[in-house]
This record gives structure tokens, sequence and C-alpha cells, in this order.
């Protein structure tokens, strides 16, 4: 009898190790499972609306592609000017306009912008499959003055920018009494996603020209460009913020134009990812609200990614293009471009938004000081 009495405490030491042993298993996915509160992760809801806007085949002059639309809030409704492409291969730029964001009260049947150009170039076919035009818009009203801006990609013997505006009045009324467009950027040199901020920087119009990934500003005393001088600019594609676990490897250009916050402004940029070098994917900056130039902190992971069958189905699959953003009772509207072939809406919060890329950053630092801590 004694021995049996031995062998089963042995049983009972080794049921109560075995325990044990499972409930440090347990422990450790819990914590994983916590991470996550205090570094959020910041994405864009895909409107299941989406697309907002696609192509008209009775409508020759759109029957192709419609996308990357420029947007602005007037009077409470949000009204987009869109890039059309049509049988004849040019791009213009199509008018709706929308109540709640994501479904149309009205689109205009024909074209409300088009930029003439003396010369065709198949190197503009590769900028979204057109062979001239107007490409990409943004629109910008700059404080609370009478006119809206517009800026745009010309393809007009190569990929400049262009530039017109319009009287709000003209806008709100149909007339599309546009100042005679001009380019802005130097000759012989391709520049494009040039977005105009929505409020004058220390007395000037502040113009952002280029991030690559050094954001550079014209500051200017008006917007009366004559043709014959221009904005110098430089763009490098590839990322250099010396961080290691950067998501991006070549910085494209940036989205649409700056959203005013109380951390800074709020700019949405193209990139392509380290080992994705087909997809276009958007992240978003915070600058500095008096030094624009200087870069707060920004996504640390995309915020929108070509997922669904609209932004992988049509002339270039894998794109989503960010051209226009506003915010309406509170809510971030994002409008975009998929496949280079519809207009797409995404939301969320605003302020949640904001907020967590700021928490990112602050969980960053928090990261950074835990680790000194322990290296002590």
């Amino acid at each position: 009898m004694p021995p049996r009495k031995k062998k089963l405490k042995k049983k009972n030491k080794v049921k109560k190790i075995s325990r044990s042993k499972k409930t440090r298993k347990i422990k450790k996915p819990r914590i994983k499972k916590s991470l996550p509160k205090s570094a959020p992760e910041i994405k864009l809801e895909k409107a299941k609306e989406n697309p907002i806007i696609a192509p008209i085949e009775s409508n020759q002059w759109e029957c192709w592609q419609t996308f990357n639309p420029g947007v602005i809030l007037l009077e409470n409704k949000i009204h987009f000017l869109y890039r059309a492409i049509g049988q004849d291969g040019l791009s213009r730029l199509g008018y709706a306009n929308s109540s709640d964001g994501f479904t149309l009260d009205e689109r205009l049947p024909y074209p409300v912008f088009e930029h003439y150009q003396n010369n065709f170039s198949f190197y503009s076919f590769a900028s979204g499959g057109s062979f001239g035009g107007a490409e990409d818009p943004r629109l910008v009203r700059v404080e609370n003055e009478d006119t809206l801006y517009l800026t745009y990609t010309a393809c007009d013997g190569g990929i400049r920018v262009g530039f017109s505006s319009i009287k709000i009045e003209d806008f709100l009324n149909k007339n599309w009494r546009w100042r005679p467009p001009v380019l802005i950027s130097p000759p012989g040199e391709t520049h494009k996603n040039w977005v105009l901020f929505p409020e004058k920087i220390n007395g000037k119009y502040a113009l952002l020209h280029s991030i690559s990934p050094k954001i550079l500003i014209a500051y200017l005393d008006d917007l009366n460009f004559d043709g014959k001088t221009f904005i110098k600019s430089l763009y490098h594609p590839q990322a250099e913020w010396n961080h290691k676990k950067d998501w991006e490897n070549y910085i494209r250009g940036a989205g649409a134009p700056p959203i005013k916050t109380k951390y800074g402004w709020l700019l949405f940029y193209h990139a392509l990812e380290k080992g994705d070098d087909k997809n276009y994917k958007a992240g978003a900056l915070l600058l500095d609200l008096q030094e624009p130039t200087k870069i707060i902190t920004r996504s640390k992971n995309p915020i929108l990614e070509p997922e669904e069958i609209y932004e992988n189905c049509g002339f270039k699959p894998g794109i989503v293009y960010i051209s226009g953003a506003i915010v309406k009772d509170n809510l971030l509207l994002v409008y975009y471009g998929g496949a280079d072939s519809y207009v797409n809406v995404a939301y969320t919060d605003f302020e949640e938004f904001v907020e967590n890329i700021i928490k990112e950053k602050i969980t960053k630092f928090k990261i950074q000081a835990k680790k000194i801590k322990i290296k002590k």
C-alpha cells in the first residue's frame, strides 16, 4: 500500500505542474491583445455605396473612366469636379454634387472644364490613360474669398501643373466662366500634385509643390500668374524619413488640399510600400500650423489601401488616389480614385482620426522610453 500512495502523490504533482504551464500559455496572448489599445489602428471605412461615380456609356466624353475628384463644401453641399476620359482620349472635368456625401443629387451630362492643348503626348497616357487635357483637380477656397482656385495636372506636350479659378457665385449657378488656364510649373519638367492651403500662412498664399519627403512650399503675395514666371520645384521620390520601420519606399505626392486641425494641417499623401512597387497606398501627415514645412507626425501604416474590386479592376489596377477631402458634421469624408476608373469615398470620425495620429506619436515615444529604461 505505501508504494501506491507515493505513486498517487507523484501523479498529483504532475497534474499541478501541467496546470501551471497551461496558465502561463494563456497569459501571453492576453498581453498581446492589450497592445492595440495603446497603439490604435488608423483606417478609413469604405462606403458601401462605392463607387459613387462611374463611367456612363452614353456620354462619349466620360464613357471610359471617371476618377480622382476635387471636392469643395459650399452651402452645406459637397461639389465634385471629377476627371473623365472618353472616346477621344482627352481628359476633361465633369461636375456632380451631393447632400450627404455618399449619393449624388445631381450630375451634369457635359464637361465643365477643359484644358486645350496644342500638342498630344503618348507620355501623358501613363498618367492615367489620356493623351492630353486636365487631370487630377484640386479645389480650394482660401479663407472667405469669393473665388475657388483650381490646381490640376496639365497634359500639354508633357506633364505640368495648371491653374485656374472661378467666382463662387458662378460656380454655384453653373456658369462656367473659368479664368483662362495658365501653366505654373517650369517647361521641360514633370510636375503634378500641387495643392493650395485653404488659409494664408503669415499673410501669404501657400502652395505646397513637393513632398519628397521634404515639404516644399511657395509663399505668394497673390495668385495672378502671368504664364511667364514659374514656381521652381524639386521632386525626389525616394523616402528619406530616416526611420528603418517606415512603410513607404517611394513617395508619389500630396493628396487632397490640407485640412486644418487643432494639432496641425492634416495632409494625405500617396506612396508605394516597401516590397510592393505596384500598388498606390495613402498615408497621413500632420504639419505645423505656422511652419507647415515641419512634420509633426504621420501615420505609421497606410490609412487607405487597394483591397476592393473597384480599386483593382479598371484601367490601372491597385490604385487608390486621394484628391479631395472635407469635414461635414464632424465626419471626415475622403474622396479618391479607384483603379483610375471610379470615384469612391471613405470616411471616419474626424476628431478621433486626428487624435489617433497623435496617440501613435505619443505611444511611439513611450515605447522608446521603455526601451531606454530596460537598457539601463
